[in-house]
């Protein structure tokens, strides 16, 4: 299969165009009430599915910015031309290019490029997960209390979502819960190692297409909140190294029944360290 050397070329091709538009500082403007879109997003998406219509004319490609098109193709692909867009256009430098390939609704490739770090993360089905050419296996952490944790929250409606109480709970309950800003970095974080798990609500499908296939050929597990299979359409995700995924949906299913322990009272605090 010529899918995942194609995929890794176009990545590489676009992420050296976003780190173009990265030293420029670009202006951002707003989609939606809250969501952040750049140039580099538009231009990103344009090269990539030039790319990929080129390679493969016949695949349907889905893509955040709505440059993809609709084909009857058991092939489709999933692209995220900039994943971490606010970070991007502040300056900070923690964004990728996401690609992913689904054939008959199952992942069978997946390619995420960091360009600021030169990292390169592919998997194909049955083939197993990389990072620039080698190998990597999730960690073998095996305890929550252990582990350090990745979360991600939405960029609007932040009061009407539930995640800060499971940040409040699984910080209490881990080493710690880091919050990066690119769910597919996340992903392949946790596909190499360098997080033990990660969870998100309300995620779109290029947000987790690319970066769920190498935590699974990596030795990790990915479901919903409950355990159960994810798919494209899921709007959340739980990711861990397996060892840790059963002591997380007990977490998870104590927090939503209600559970919150640990608050502190601000004021309390303030006046007793003063």
């Amino acid at each position: 299969m010529h899918y995942l050397e194609s995929a890794v070329e176009i990545a590489r091709e676009a992420g050296a165009l976003l780190s173009h538009y990265f030293e420029r500082r670009v202006a951002f403007e707003t989609k939606g009430e809250f969501d952040l879109v750049t140039e580099a997003d538009r231009a990103s998406e344009k090269l990539v599915v030039e790319r990929l219509r080129t390679h493969f004319p016949s695949h349907g490609i889905v893509a955040e910015e709505g440059g993809g098109h609709t084909s009857a193709s058991d092939y489709v692909w999933f692209v995220d031309p900039l994943d971490g867009t606010t970070n991007f256009a502040h300056g900070y430098p923690v964004f990728c290019v996401s690609m992913a390939l689904e054939y008959k609704g199952r992942r069978i490739a997946g390619v995420v490029y960091d360009p600021s770090r030169d990292e390169m993360f592919s998997a194909e089905k049955g083939g197993g997960s990389f990072l620039n050419g080698r190998p990597v296996r999730v960690s073998g952490i095996a305890h929550l209390k252990e582990s350090l944790v990745a979360t991600g929250f939405p960029s609007h409606k932040r009061h009407k979502n539930p995640n800060i109480h499971f940040y409040h709970q699984i910080t209490l309950r881990s080493h710690g819960v880091r919050r990066a800003g690119s769910a597919a970095l996340d992903l392949c974080y946790l596909a190499c190692g360098r997080y033990d798990a990660y969870w998100e609500f309300n995620l779109n499908s290029w947000d987790t297409a690319a970066g769920v296939l190498p935590v699974e050929e990596a030795g990790g597990k990915v479901t919903n909140f409950t355990g159960g299979p994810f798919n494209i359409d899921s709007r959340e995700v739980l990711g861990s190294n397996t060892l840790l995924h059963d002591e997380l949906l007990k977490e998870f299913q104590a927090i939503i029944s209600g559970r919150v322990e640990g608050l502190s009272n601000v004021a309390e605090y303030f006046s007793s360290n003063r």
